[in-house]
């Protein structure tokens, strides 16, 4: 079945259908990850995108019902230059075409990704839409045009839990996928997370660290967070514009100074708000599983997974209070900070990985260890 991808500057794509019928809106970007597509599709970070794979051989170890980020996939549309039909994998349970069109997700393949990734680099991601239906060029652009954009749109409740749940599973081996890995620590740490759209990997992760975790909606107040008599409060990622989450932020605001503090991405940013900061959009934001970061309290470099289109503008905070503590090597934007004073820190960046490195783990380490250095404990 032909399928059409049409940009809101007129620009046309086409190739071949795989997946669901039917046709999608969102703002396009690119991942430059060479693995991982399961987890990209799932991560709801993606609400409100369509993603373009730069790798030009997507779907070749098939899909499994493991490597998920979320309870479903949540991006709006998938691109790709070729979809592999006949996955090679003993963890395989499908090919990837089955499981987008299992999730209804619209997908294309055929398209020339490089040169989509050429024109998103120098005209900046876009809205686009994405059509199995309606395959004239002047009505899709059209289309295009009048979808919403990502600025003041506050996506996150469409992707936060509806109710607080405990999570316990830990992170399973590669070679049994159903068998725990022991915690790495005995004690326990109170852990909220605040979802504003969370990957799995991150609460595996704290478990992995001996923390006992709730995952909360968004819309929680500090209060209520605060009567869970939590040890330490998580930031999770999110999609979206972080200005268009004005509650989050009032939130964020009556949490500093009363609980240790550690945010990731959408979380970073909420954060960078609430102390005063400003955010902004990026050209075409950064997203893949090899971006440079350095670690400015070591002088460390890791590579890091990313995927996110705003970022927090340190010239806005006060200096006195927050400072830099990573930055991205490739444009020297802001990747972490923390307070001078307070116990709050905070990255742009994704130490859970799924898909990516491992070099950030640390972090969670990190939280760990400020947590243990909480007032009054022995």
């Amino acid at each position: 079945m032909k399928a059409k991808l049409a940009l809101e500057d007129g620009r046309i794509f086409v190739g071949r259908s795989v997946g669901a019928a039917g046709e999608r809106t969102g703002e396009v970007v690119f991942n430059t990850s060479l693995t991982g597509y399961q987890e990209i599709l799932t991560d709801p970070s993606y609400k409100g995108q369509m993603v373009t794979m730069t790798y030009p051989h997507i779907g070749n170890y098939g899909v499994n019902d493991t490597d998920v980020e979320s309870g479903k996939p949540r991006v709006e549309g998938f691109i790709m230059r070729e979809c592999c039909r006949r996955p090679s994998n003993w963890r395989a349970v499908r090919p990837l075409a089955d499981y987008l069109a299992e999730h209804d997700i619209v997908a294309i393949e055929g398209v020339d990704t490089r040169a989509l990734t050429k024109h998103i680099r120098t005209e900046g991601a876009m809205r686009a839409v994405l059509s199995t239906l309606d395959l004239d060029d002047a009505s899709l652009v059209a289309k295009a045009k009048a979808s919403p954009g990502l600025v003041g749109r506050d996506l996150v409740d469409e992707v936060t839990c509806m109710e607080s749940y405990r999570w316990d599973t830990l992170p399973a081996t590669l070679d049994d996928p159903e068998a725990a890995r022991p915690a790495l620590s005995e004690e326990k740490y109170r852990v909220v997370c605040i979802d504003y759209g969370v990957k799995y990997n991150i609460l595996r992760n704290l478990v992995l660290h001996g923390c006992d975790v709730e995952v909360v909606p968004a819309s929680m107040g500090a209060d209520e967070i605060l009567s869970r008599s939590p040890d330490g409060v998580m930031l999770s990622n999110g999609p979206g514009d972080p200005a268009a989450v004005p509650y989050a932020v009032e939130t964020l605001r009556q949490l500093i100074g009363r609980v240790p503090i550690f945010g990731i991405c959408l979380g970073h940013q909420l954060l960078g708000l609430a102390l005063g900061g400003k955010t902004y959009k990026l050209k075409f934001g950064h997203r893949g599983g090899n971006q440079p970061v350095m670690d400015l309290t070591t002088r460390k470099v890791e590579i890091t997974s990313q995927n996110h289109g705003f970022c927090v503008d340190m010239e806005s905070l006060d200096a006195r209070a927050v400072e830099v503590t990573h930055i991205n090597l490739n444009d020297k934007t802001v990747e972490g900070m923390r307070h001078r004073s307070e116990p709050v820190f905070s990255v742009q960046y994704h130490p859970e990985a799924a898909p990516g490195p491992h070099d950030a783990h640390y972090l969670f380490a990190r939280f760990i260890a400020m947590m243990r250095n909480l007032p009054g404990e022995a």
